[in-house]
């Protein structure tokens, strides 16, 4: 509890409602050994008041209430030290009791037949004077709390997990008058916390009986107050929740509660798909990492966009000669610039405004900024939209990905990384065999060149730009409904900052030609994640719609292709395979095309003119399928 609160608002009124508040605790002490030396005085003579002698009496409470003026001072216990009622303030008071109880003590060893006093005064008293001052300030803390208490038409939430964590957060809502939730109930699975209650909010269950609980307690909100949840518990709490309209929330970690310098009282999140889906822990070896990056000049291509912004943010750490974000957007290149560095002035030597197509110009930039580890992300992949524009994807992903390889060569580049996909196993798209090419050209660089060449491949992603996550929101936003291409349709994913972690370890382990794939978990259905989001939005009318599988779209997305083998050495989350080789310089568009069934011609689509009596609508979002691949710029 923060100053302010114990002692009232001091904006307005200055320092004198603090200085009221000490002289009544004063007052109420020495008010305090008053009583206390007089009911002692009438329990030592049995109810005799004839018998006490009244200067004697005076003397003891004038000596007792002076001790306890001069000890007090001296522990702070009027000097706002100590929150009223707490274990410190308590802890402190009966040692200042303690000590007072023996100065008296003493002048009555000395004085107290003189004064006609019992000398077993102060040690009747020490009891009744400790209740009664201890009291007081337990008043006092009662009186604090029930003014700052939220109101009780705040929304009404059940906290699932009775820790720690969770005493922390209920303590700070029930103390916090613009708390957002006023916490009823807890739900806890361990049996011996059945009967707990935390600042009077009891366990009411486990997490069978959450929607039970949820209803009687008239609670529209579930704080999940847990650190490291497993998603399995999320799912099992999001199933259980099913159909209610719940808002779940999650509880920061606890170094996160304790470094919070906003201000704020709580920093609760909602929860997200991918606190369903699973986050796992990522072991790198910072040791291999900082041997590769650390005092080199690093170059991360397709930097705008989501993994290579990301791959900026993280490679910064390991404290690089040189940081050089190459992209040809120049908007994205300013977000990844503020997000690092907070300034968007664009006018450094760390962002390089090119084109991968653009083979002088790339040739050129490598020539003058030598770079000694190459991060090659940039990329176009969206699978639906290359597949109407093929020779798109052949000029980005296959001739954009050759020129950053040869001009890597050119300048002798100790570390290249290209960034694939999982659609380049066994192709099936004009995204996934451009990114084939792509990893096969790496490979070759990889064995006729001095420098560790290695791609590395992976699955979907969270978040990134035009990728299924962001777009299902905007269509549960829209009220729907959801377009999803198949019911059994999966998917692997993970989060940005997972996977980058994992491809930058990989460069450190990556050996010349190989393809480094990264450990996904489990695939998830895509229907599950549609109706995952819609549970958490708490629209329950939002419908789903099966728009049926797309020309070379696979059903179940495959990250080791056939004939490859997938074998771990060095990491447990990255396995090893071996790509087949393809020269950068015998490229044949002709050929790709042959074995990718990709029409020999690009044909733009035609789109009829709207009928007579409608309109169209530029802002409506496009239908959105299985694929949430991730969101590079190129």
């Amino acid at each position: 509890m923060s100053g302010s609160e114990q002692y009232g608002d001091r904006s307005s009124t200055g320092y004198e409602r603090p200085r009221f508040w000490i002289w009544t605790q004063i007052f109420l002490d020495a008010l305090a050994w008053v009583v206390a030396v007089l009911l002692s005085l009438f329990l030592r003579y049995e109810m005799d008041y004839k018998l006490v002698h009244v200067p004697g009496l005076v003397l003891v409470c004038v000596v007792a209430v002076a001790a306890q003026l001069m000890v007090g001072s001296l522990f702070a216990l009027y000097r706002g030290r100590y929150s009223f009622g707490s274990f410190d303030e308590a802890k402190a008071l009966m040692l200042v009791t303690v000590i007072v109880t023996s100065l008296v003590q003493i002048v009555l060893l000395i004085f107290g037949v003189s004064l006609h006093m019992p000398r077993s005064i102060p040690l009747i008293a020490f009891p009744f004077a400790l209740l009664f001052m201890a009291a007081v300030r337990y008043l006092k803390r009662m009186y604090v709390e029930s003014k700052s208490k939220p109101s009780a038409h705040a929304p009404h939430a059940v906290v699932y997990g009775a820790g720690f964590l969770a005493n922390t957060l209920i303590t700070q809502m029930v103390q916090d008058k613009d708390s957002p939730y006023l916490p009823v109930a807890l739900i806890d699975d361990d049996p011996a916390k059945k009967h707990l209650r935390i600042n009077s909010v009891p366990v009411s269950g486990n997490i069978t009986n959450l929607r039970q609980v949820m209803r009687r307690s008239n609670a529209s909100v579930l704080i999940i107050a847990m650190a490291n949840v497993k998603s399995s518990l999320m799912t099992r709490v999001n199933e259980e929740l099913e159909g209610m309209d719940v808002r779940i929330l999650t509880a920061p970690p606890l170094r996160d509660v304790f470094g919070n310098t906003t201000g704020s009282t709580l920093d609760l999140r909602d929860i997200r798909l991918e606190d369903i889906v699973g986050q796992r822990a990522v072991d790198i070896n910072v040791e291999g990492i900082a041997k590769y990056l650390t005092d080199k000049r690093v170059l991360v291509t397709g930097a705008g966009g989501s993994i290579g912004s990301e791959l900026c943010r993280q490679i910064a750490h390991f404290s690089p000669a040189e940081l050089i974000m190459l992209d040809r957007d120049e908007s994205a290149l300013q977000a990844t610039q503020i997000s690092m560095t907070g300034r968007g002035l664009l006018d450094g030597q760390d962002t390089v405004l090119a084109d991968i197509r653009d083979q002088e110009a790339l040739s050129g930039i490598f020539a003058l900024r030598r770079p000694q580890v190459v991060f090659h992300a940039a990329a176009l992949k969206h699978v639906s939209l290359l597949e109407q524009y093929p020779n798109e994807a052949w000029q980005t992903n296959v001739e954009g990905s050759r020129n950053v390889l040869q001009a890597a060569a050119s300048v002798d580049v100790e570390v290249f990384v290209n960034v694939s996909t999982d659609k380049a196993a066994d192709p099936t798209t004009v995204l996934g065999h451009s990114k084939r090419m792509a990893e096969q050209m790496t490979a070759w660089m990889g064995n006729h060149t001095d420098g560790r060449y290695a791609s590395v491949r992976f699955g979907n992603v969270f978040g990134s730009r035009g990728s299924m996550l962001p777009l299902f929101t905007e269509q549960i936003r829209r009220g729907g409904p959801i377009t999803v291409t198949d019911k059994d349709a999966t998917r692997y994913f993970m989060t940005i900052p997972e996977a980058c972690q994992l491809v930058i370890q990989a460069g450190a382990i990556g050996a010349p030609g190989e393809v480094l794939i990264l450990d996904m978990g489990q695939p998830v259905r895509i229907y599950d994640v549609a109706r995952h989001l819609i549970q958490m939005s708490g629209r329950n009318d939002i419908e789903i719609v099966f728009t049926g599988l797309r020309q070379g779209e696979k059903l179940h997305e495959d990250l080791v292709g056939a004939g490859e083998v997938g074998t771990h050495r060095g990491h447990p989350q990255i396995s090893h395979t071996q790509s087949v080789q393809l020269d950068p310089e015998s490229l044949d568009r002709h050929e790709w095309k042959v074995r990718g069934n990709i029409p020999t011609t690009q044909e733009i689509p035609v789109v009829p003119p709207p009928e007579k009596g409608t309109t169209s609508n530029p802002s409506d979002p496009p239908d959105v399928d299985a694929d949430g691949e991730r969101g590079e710029t190129a």
